[in-house]
């Protein structure tokens, strides 16, 4: 629930006298404002000295679900990101393509075919 809606129902249970139980809470907004009755059925069973706590209740939203085991960061390999270039200032394979680059798909490939996505975005635009 949003804390418009939080205050909205505050409002209508401002002629309530505190301390009230929620059963009185049910009681008085079926009297006021029905409407508001099925939001107040998630407070708990206890008894209410003042109205922020019962929006600061209405607001408050479900825990998420713990991450399941698998979800678990692992743990540090202990290398530097980007292997041994890390470390060294001025690497000299910098912008030079990898012989591990595939066959299938090289690099100038590529480039010829983001430049025609390019070109057909740019007419498709009016330009």
């Amino acid at each position: 629930m949003n804390n418009q809606r939080a205050s909205e129902i505050q409002a209508v249970l401002e002629g309530q006298p505190l301390p009230a139980s929620r059963r009185q809470l049910l009681d008085y907004a079926r009297a006021e404002d029905a409407s508001i009755v099925h939001e107040l059925e998630r407070l708990p069973d206890e008894t209410f000295d003042r109205l922020d706590a019962v929006a600061a209740l209405l607001t408050l939203r479900p825990a998420a679900p713990a991450p399941p085991d698998d979800a678990l960061p692992r743990p540090e390999s202990g290398k530097p990101p980007g292997g041994a270039d890390y470390l060294t200032p001025f690497p000299s394979d910098t912008g030079r393509v990898r012989h591990s680059a595939p066959r299938d798909n090289p690099p100038q490939k590529a480039i010829e075919q983001a430049s025609e996505l390019q070109k057909q975005q740019k007419q498709e635009q009016g330009g």
